[in-house]
């Protein structure tokens, strides 16, 4: 555990332009039942730093005997992190992992080369009715590891750094800041934080990486005297430290902070496939169709190729 600065000049808000450069709203789709928002490939911005991908699932309510089925599918070039907030979900790939992922846990899988999983809800939960709340992001890789052997790393809730002061907490889920460090192995320096604040509390936000974004999960915040309500990513304009706080009027507020390096080029994204290269992802596509990918330990089905 560590404490947020409260006096160094980094952290004080530049009064000589607006902090905020881009609003982007989210847009809803049903994937099978279950409702996600994404907000992360969108028209107005492509990448945050590294992340490529960003999507709010649920929170979704699952009667007994249901949950969320997806079915074995291929990736590359990126690493995946789910961040659950409620609920379990069971984590199987063709590296032979077996991990659920419950609140407060990461499960940071590298696809490089390419890599198959599936994330199901467990058997045992479906016993009772359950929800399920949370956050998947899609981090690509620099373009001279895309091709990096595939692996899976799990990180318990109490191995992350947590860092605490007057009313704000901050999850350090992945990457550096506020003075602490994740022990989640990235292939680029990256900040990925879950921020909690009390009414009245403020959350310092560095300026230690070029572009940072704010997703406002739950409340509403105020940055430099503007009003933002949950459901909206912000990103944020480079090299301004800036001070976060609940708005006026609300009991507290929840946001993810993220952020990174400019990537050292465009990403070009289809279907699950990130890549520097657009011919990168057409092999990776012929691969998928004709099952040269490994297959998911425990698995029977699989996602076909899309047609579109």
């Amino acid at each position: 555990m560590s404490v947020l600065p409260d006096k160094d000049p980094r952290f004080a808000p530049a009064p000589s332009c607006d902090p905020v450069d881009t609003v982007i709203i989210p847009r809803a789709r049903d994937i099978g039942g279950f409702e996600v928002r994404r907000a992360l490939p969108a028209a107005q911005r492509r990448m945050v730093g590294p992340f490529v991908f960003f999507d709010q699932m649920g929170p979704a309510e699952f009667l007994t005997g249901t949950g969320i089925d997806v079915r074995p599918h291929p990736h590359i070039g990126l690493a995946t992190v789910t961040w659950v907030i409620e609920g379990e979900i069971l984590h199987r790939d063709s590296l032979g992992s077996v991990q659920p992922i419950r609140p407060g846990e990461v499960n940071w899988m590298t696809a490089g080369r390419g890599i198959a999983h599936s994330e199901r809800t467990p058997p045992e939960t479906r016993r009772a009715p359950q929800r399920l709340f949370g956050l998947q992001a899609w981090v690509a890789l620099p373009a001279d590891r895309e091709e990096r052997p595939p692996a899976f790393a799990h990180h318990r809730a109490d191995a992350l750094p947590v860092i605490e002061d007057g009313g704000a907490r901050a999850v350090l889920i992945a990457g550096e800041g506020w003075g602490a460090r994740s022990p989640v192995e990235t292939e680029s320096a990256i900040v990925y934080a879950d921020a909690t604040l009390a009414r009245g509390a403020a959350l310092p936000i560095p300026a230690d990486h070029e572009e940072r974004a704010l997703y406002v999960l739950a409340g509403a915040i105020e940055i430099a005297g503007d009003r933002f309500e949950a459901g909206s990513l912000l990103v944020l304009h480079p090299g301004d430290p800036i001070v976060v706080r609940p708005a006026e009027g609300a009991d507290g507020a929840r946001l993810l902070v993220m952020g990174g390096e400019p990537m050292d080029g465009p990403r070009h994204i289809w279907w699950n496939f990130v890549s520097s290269s657009k011919e990168r992802i057409e092999q990776a596509k012929a691969d998928w169709k004709a099952g040269r990918f490994d297959r998911v330990v425990g698995e029977t089905e699989f996602i076909p190729l899309p047609e579109r």
